[in-house]
């Protein structure tokens, strides 16, 4: 229940009260947090071209900022593009079922890989049925997804096969089933002593599969908790306990794991192991929204790795 329509009538009369309006927001910080993000990601995206022309050298680029900053829009626009998509998924279901929700807020970040947190849109009132949680949740993740395929292959296609210089130390990227795949097409058995070099576009396709996998965990109030809820109840509270055990288990054989394991454990005390409860829990959700949880799943699948960022010799791989 909207707890604004909870008003005592002793104290508001009923022909003045009003409930609170949907969807108001402060624009104006949206937009900033947006615009940041923008700067932020071209930033790093001028760093990542920068590296691509370099291939797997430390060759200094020959083209001026403005130049580099202009290309660092490759691989902004694309991250930017796959995150809003999939916030703006989230949100406009939440208007098709007159959820109140906020726009997207984009979080800018310093780091030297993504310049961005992600995104997220915050939900400002129960969801009272499992149907309406089932896909405000999945909304997300199919429409950042059905952006990244494109982007991937488009990025991939961009890049291109070079040979390994003789000394050469650096980040190993966890390939997900899906980028696997887009590699094999484009680019065939890659021969040892060499590796792909990705151009800015296929980092940030890369960067967007990952973020759909981690959203995609099935706990708390990540989109596949409210997937997982929607499909099991209350069972869904075991897989979220198991969840949580599987990511420990992985932290202790990939350092990238740790900073999420963290989260998660820190999310399972903050809000508990149990979803918040829909009106008509043990309501089994209908066929077609079934069928597209194992496609939820399958994005899952295609989208996870084992390993996501490792420190390599690349050339004693």
């Amino acid at each position: 229940m909207d707890p604004y329509a909870a008003a005592p009538h002793d104290r508001v009369p009923a022909d003045l009260w009003q409930p609170r309006p949907k969807f108001r927001d402060r624009v104006w910080l949206h937009v900033l947090l947006f615009a940041l993000t923008i700067a932020a990601t071209t930033f790093v995206g001028a760093l990542h071209y920068e590296s691509y022309l370099a291939d797997f050298s430390r060759t200094a680029s020959l083209l001026t900022i403005p130049a580099l900053l202009l290309r660092g829009l490759w691989y902004s626009a694309a991250i930017l593009l796959i995150l809003g998509c999939h916030e703006l998924g989230h949100y406009f279901a939440c208007r098709y079922y007159d959820v109140d929700a906020s726009l997207p807020y984009f979080i800018p970040a310093p780091l030297p890989l993504t310049g961005t947190l992600g995104a997220f849109i915050r939900i400002r009132e129960p969801i009272p049925t499992k149907r309406m949680l089932f896909d405000i949740g999945i909304a997300g993740p199919i429409a950042g997804f059905l952006v990244a395929v494109p982007v991937l292959f488009i990025g991939i296609a961009m890049s291109h096969v070079v040979k390994l210089p003789a000394e050469f130390t650096g980040l190993e990227l966890g390939e997900p089933l899906l980028f696997k795949l887009a590699s094999q097409i484009l680019w065939g058995a890659i021969p040892d002593g060499y590796s792909l070099n990705l151009h800015p576009m296929a980092f940030a396709a890369w960067f967007g599969l990952l973020a759909t996998a981690l959203n995609l965990f099935p706990i708390g109030q990540l989109d596949g908790g409210h997937i997982s809820y929607a499909v099991l109840g209350r069972r869904s509270s075991h897989v979220t306990l198991a969840t949580v055990l599987v990511v420990l288990v992985l932290s202790y054989f990939a350092i990238s794991w740790r900073v999420w394991a963290a989260l998660m454990v820190v999310m399972l005390f903050a809000f508990g192991r149990h979803h918040p409860r829909t009106f008509d829990e043990e309501e089994p959700l209908d066929r077609p929204r079934m069928w597209l949880a194992l496609f939820a799943l399958a994005m899952f699948v295609v989208c996870f790795t084992p390993a996501p960022i490792e420190p390599i010799d690349l050339i004693r791989r």
